[in-house]
């Protein structure tokens, strides 16, 4: 992954007390309507077990910080991006599984159709003012379609993102005869439209149930 040196601190936070972290994270959740309880449930069962995993916490400590910082946002209707699980500094297997408890604890948020764009600007946001000195800062999205109703075009949030020094990558979750309004697969649409920066990629799942693995792997080739 491109290096940059990059700082991330709140408004009146002094440098020299900001924990720094190797990464700051948002991981950017599609909640919307397409999504039904049960799925739901395994996305974030997905997520819990991919962010408590051995390789997962290898590649965090084999950093220099041995750290990293994570957020979760839920996304869906236009302008009504919301941050589920605030801010977690996760360095080892006891901080990870606070996080996973996080995670699993949050309540639903209410969401409808897709807007991407807004959720990315959402995300940017939360990253410019979170309390940490991050050698990178990262949003990872994941969906099952494509942007539908924002505000912000999913393409112009991604632009404002990266001129902010920010990398966005996505996961693009498979639906049975998915294909995007542009009659391509949506991994090809998250390509053109959603992600960004230096070293930018799409990882797929095949339904919600290969969120664990997908999520692994992309988590340990953004931290590592």
């Amino acid at each position: 992954m491109h290096r940059r040196s990059l700082l991330a601190l709140a408004p009146g936070t002094a440098l020299a007390q900001a924990p720094a972290v190797d990464l700051a994270l948002v991981l950017a959740v599609d909640a919307s309507g397409s999504i039904d309880a049960d799925e739901f449930r395994l996305q974030r069962e997905g997520y819990a077990e991919a962010l408590t995993h051995p390789s997962v916490l290898a590649a965090i400590q084999g950093k220099a910080q041995g750290a990293i910082a994570v957020a979760m946002v839920e996304w869906g209707a236009p302008a009504a991006a919301v941050t589920v699980v605030g801010w977690h500094r996760v360095s080892d297997a006891a901080s990870a599984q606070a996080l996973a408890a996080a995670v699993l604890a949050a309540e639903r948020s209410p969401q409808s159709w897709n807007a991407i764009g807004d959720a990315l600007a959402h995300c940017t946001a939360l990253l410019l003012a979170a309390p940490f000195r991050a050698t990178e800062r990262v949003i990872d999205l994941s969906g099952d379609g494509p942007d539908m109703r924002s505000r912000i075009e999913a393409a112009a949030a991604r632009d404002a993102a990266v001129a902010a020094d920010i990398q966005i990558n996505a996961l693009a979750v498979a639906t049975a005869g998915q294909v995007t309004r542009f009659g391509e697969p949506l991994a090809e649409t998250y390509r053109r439209e959603v992600i960004g920066g230096p070293g930018a990629f799409v990882v797929s799942a095949e339904d919600r149930r290969d969120i664990a693995r997908a999520l692994r792997a992309k988590l340990v080739r953004e931290i590592a």
